[in-house]
């Protein structure tokens, strides 16, 4: 059977590889490593179809070692210890291990020692952030490279360099890709160049040449052929945590539209559990005391949400996130109460003054509790002077109100007139 049109145009030589000039291009990193061959274990993480496989073979290529392939996930200890044996009878062997984050104890172990001799160059392939996803101890022993989604002028640089190639690529066939088309392909699959390649495959193999024996690849044929690559992620994947946290910051930007798009792309996976939590921490950590009537309206609108359920859920949620953008921001509850949690870790809290102590059972005021204690109730407005924090504490002031919204500003005078009377 045929190989796919991507791995028959997989590089050969560092100078073959499409994008990435972060790391092959003339001076970088990767490309000083195979100018010198004087190559370390390294991970490249980053989208598929990105090129990971693409540099571990053009590594390979350019300082003609031998280069082998296995998988973290399906690959056993076995296929290991085949390519350790080969690398102790003839030299260096470069080892692209693709999904390498799914690497089981066993098999790292066995791994370690032949990476600490310089036996085997492993080169890590993963989509999962290497930081998060790889143990530390391979990580520790590699070399963290994050490869990027390729930029549109390289997608159709390699898309013009596999119809002109007649070994490799389509060449041999007299394929007239319209403008338009070249255009839609060069940015419908995101940066992911494998999906490209196959994708114009198909189009081209499956087009039936016209009365001039020309394969004629209009828009309408490309749009065909294409497995659309969505903007969403798998959201058990890295990537949710990347878009989670752009939407959060985003609506504490006070940016709508950007906030509207994180979290399209969250309900599009179908992550709407997530976007409910979000929103609602949302609503009092970055808004809180700015607009509280915009946090209770969030409450409402995830209720909404959780009972109607996707697709209907995204009308109250994005009335949501419309109204947390606009509103004033204010996260002064959640620092204080941090502010708070910190001084218990530090070990600096006190006694509670006794008179704040419980009273309520026999003997508990010959031993001083709740003696002293005013009742606020029994003054005009509700009101007394009295120690609360215990000494060691007596001056501290965790919150500090902010002046972003009328109800905190309406707080801060009451906190002002509260804090004069204590003088």
């Amino acid at each position: 059977m045929a190989k796919p049109l991507a791995y028959r145009m997989r590089p050969t030589q560092i100078d073959e590889v499409v994008g990435q000039q972060h790391l092959v291009g003339p001076g970088k990193i990767i490309r000083r490593m195979v100018d010198a061959k004087l190559l370390s274990s390294m991970i490249l993480y980053g989208p598929p179809g990105t090129g990971k496989t693409s540099i571990a073979s053009a590594i390979a290529g350019s300082t003609k070692y031998a280069f082998r392939t296995l998988n973290a996930a399906t690959d056993s200890k076995k296929e290991l210890e085949i390519v350790a044996a080969e690398a102790k009878m003839s030299g260096t062997v470069i080892l692209l291990l693709d999904e390498i984050h799914r690497l089981t104890k066993p098999k790292q172990d066995f791994l370690l020692p032949h990476l600490e001799n310089g036996q085997i160059i492993l080169i890590g392939a993963t989509t999962e952030n290497p930081y998060i996803a790889i143990n530390p101890a391979i990580r520790s022993r590699a070399q963290i490279f994050e490869v990027k989604p390729l930029a549109e002028n390289d997608i159709k640089d390699a898309i013009l360099r596999a119809l002109n190639d007649p070994d490799k690529g389509l060449g041999k066939y007299n394929v007239d890709l319209k403008t338009e088309a070249l255009n839609y392909l060069t940015h419908v699959t995101h940066g992911d160049l494998r999906s490209t390649l196959n994708s114009l495959e198909l189009a081209v193999l499956s087009t039936t040449p016209n009365s001039n024996n020309v394969i004629e690849i209009d828009l309408e044929t490309i749009e065909n052929c294409v497995q659309m690559k969505a903007l969403v992620h798998d959201k058990n994947g890295d990537a949710h945590y990347d878009v989670i946290s752009a939407f959060q910051k985003s609506i504490r930007g006070s940016d709508p539209d950007a906030a509207l798009h994180y979290m399209a792309r969250l309900l599009e996976a179908g992550d709407l559990i997530s976007v409910n939590r979000r929103l609602l921490t949302i609503a009092y950590e970055d808004i809180g005391l700015g607009n509280p009537a915009a946090a209770a309206r969030t409450v409402q609108a995830v209720t909404a949400a959780e009972k109607i359920g996707l697709p209907e859920a995204r009308i109250p949620l994005a009335t949501a996130v419309i109204d947390l953008c606009l509103s004033p921001k204010s996260n002064s509850a959640y620092v204080a109460i941090d502010s708070a949690l910190a001084d218990l870790k530090d070990g600096n809290y006190g006694d509670m003054p006794p008179h704040l102590q419980d009273s309520h059972y026999k003997g508990a005021e010959k031993l001083g509790r709740g003696v002293g204690y005013l009742y606020p109730h029994d003054y005009p407005n509700s009101w007394v002077k009295q120690q609360y924090l215990p000494d060691k504490l007596k001056y501290t002031q965790y919150y500090h109100p902010k002046s972003t919204g009328r109800y905190e500003q309406a707080l801060k005078q009451q906190l002002d007139k509260l804090n004069q009377a204590k003088l």
